[in-house]
């Protein structure tokens, strides 16, 4: 089979905000406690945060990183969470039914992001709290301020403020399961006060209203209509969450995922732009990805864990080569809407639906997932080029036209070099794939990386960390050979 993709210097579709490629960790299962976290581990900083976790996320050179949650934050203290560690609360935690023994907390965490060369993206309470507590935590980290809570930091050692600039109003708080579930309009009306107060009090700060937790929520549209109709002078970005599956096990219709959210990303960017007109408003409210990944492994494992400990291992989902190549696929959607998607937060990082695993006390090992993320967030900064791919589509479930090929473009004017992103999503066809570069500086291949494996459902372990890991191979400027089921990196200069 036959395939040509062409890549044109002239069809540019945005520059890349770095941000896209931004993570998340949550206080849930062993994404702290064990995870980053791990004082008797022979790693361990004077913090007590893992090093070798520290170097891997450094090496990712991650931009933004999304804390406390998710979930966890709609009941989430932040006043528990600094200060004397002896002094702490432990408290239940009701979104996960777990303990939070806050050893780590908003102090040790931003010091922390500091150590990974990362920024902290911090969500505000807005489920059990609201607006006043938003605007105290941000005077408790920004402002220089002779008063209270800016005197706290001080107390607890922090001259200099934290200078966290991304914040998030909530977190889904469309969703039932959600601690202070709203309806859209008492979610607006609170997210808006609290907008207000929070740039008030430092009014260099972006905010991030809550959007739809995915894209089949039954209020999703309405949902993001009246938050923006409350919100849209006080606010940057609004969020969008979804999470992809295949626990019915059709790979072939697990493959084409990316297509729903690439209708997703379509459908709220309409929106947005349709209320920009409503209000007659030169802004523009830009899209924040801020929960993105494949989870459903776990999720029969995790109804059998005892509640109320402390990091029960939950959303431990093991990854496959399969996962793998949806990831691939997902971060090339996010690259060919870099007109809209600004930030982009994979969920999560370490150890709870992650690429980075670790053993509590032992061993860390990387997931099939976190190669398509690495490579992406390496090499997919500069500008994202249209990739226009002619190749032959199939049907599976009710998607009509997936195509086999999957594909998105960079060039970085930086470095002088194209990188392609591909995934064959054939099952057992390679594809003979041409290359056209259309005003493009490039006359070699720097590099080619491939990740595949004869078994779909290949998974790395501890015992077997490079089971599915990249290999070499060869590219010309005008050609490759894709093998079945299979993820491409490659660099051209």
């Amino acid at each position: 089979m036959k395939a040509k993709i062409t890549v044109n210097m002239a069809n540019q579709i945005s520059s890349i905000d770095d941000r896209i490629y931004s993570s998340f960790i949550e206080h849930l299962g062993r994404a702290v406690y064990g995870g980053i976290y791990d004082p008797g581990h022979e790693t361990a900083d004077d913090m007590g945060f893992r090093q070798d976790v520290l170097h891997t996320i450094r090496e990712l050179a991650i931009p933004l990183i999304r804390y406390p949650g998710g979930n966890f934050v709609s009941g989430y203290r932040w006043e528990d969470t600094v200060g004397d560690k002896s002094k702490r609360p432990r408290r239940m935690e009701l979104a996960w039914f777990s303990v939070e023994p806050n050893e780590v907390g908003l102090d040790e965490f931003q010091e922390w992001a500091r150590r990974a060369n990362s920024h902290v993206m911090m969500a505000v309470n807005l489920g059990t709290r609201g607006p006043a507590e938003a605007g105290n935590v941000v005077e408790y980290c920004n402002s220089t301020t002779d008063t209270y809570y800016a005197n706290m930091r001080r107390a607890n050692g922090f001259e200099a403020p934290f200078g966290i600039h991304t914040w998030c109003l909530g977190n889904e708080m469309d969703g039932p399961w959600q601690i202070g579930h709203k309806t859209a309009l008492e979610y607006a009306r609170t997210a808006c006060e609290a907008a207000k107060i929070m740039k008030w009090t430092d009014p260099s700060i972006e905010l991030v209203a809550c959007g739809s937790s995915n894209l089949h929520m039954p209020t999703f549209g309405q949902w993001e209509e009246t938050v923006l109709r409350e919100c849209y002078d006080h606010i940057d970005y609004i969020s969008l969450h979804n999470y992809y599956g295949n626990p019915s096990g059709d790979t072939a219709e697990f493959l084409g995922c990316s297509l729903d959210m690439d209708r997703f990303i379509e459908t709220v960017a309409g929106i947005c732009d349709k209320i920009k007109k409503e209000k007659n408003s030169e802004k523009d409210i830009q899209l924040s990805f801020d929960e993105w990944n494949v989870w459903f492994h776990s999720n029969e494992a995790d109804q059998k864990i005892e509640k109320w400990q402390v990091a029960p291992p939950l959303l431990e989902d093991v990854y496959t080569l399969e996962d793998a190549l949806v990831v691939g696929c997902l971060l090339n959607t996010l690259i060919n809407h870099s007109d809209r998607v600004k930030i982009a937060c994979l969920a999560q990082l370490v150890n709870v639906i992650a690429p980075i695993m670790t053993v509590t006390g032992g061993p860390m090992w990387l997931q099939t997932i976190f190669y398509p993320y690495m490579y992406a967030a390496r090499y997919g900064r500069g500008t994202a080029l249209q990739a226009e791919v002619d190749c032959e589509t199939y049907a599976a479930g009710e998607k009509k036209a997936i195509p086999y090929v999957d594909c998105s473009a960079v060039f970085s004017e930086e470095t002088g070099q194209l990188t392609l992103f591909i995934v064959n999503r054939h099952l057992t066809d390679s594809l003979e794939l041409s290359l056209e570069m259309k005003g493009l500086p490039v006359s070699r291949v720097l590099e080619h990386k491939v990740l595949t494996h004869a078994d779909l459902k290949a998974v790395n372990s501890p015992e077997h960390p490079e089971h599915v890991a990249p290999q070499d191979a060869e590219a010309s400027v005008d050609s490759v050979t894709l093998q079945p089921h299979s993820y491409h990196m490659i660099r051209l200069v």
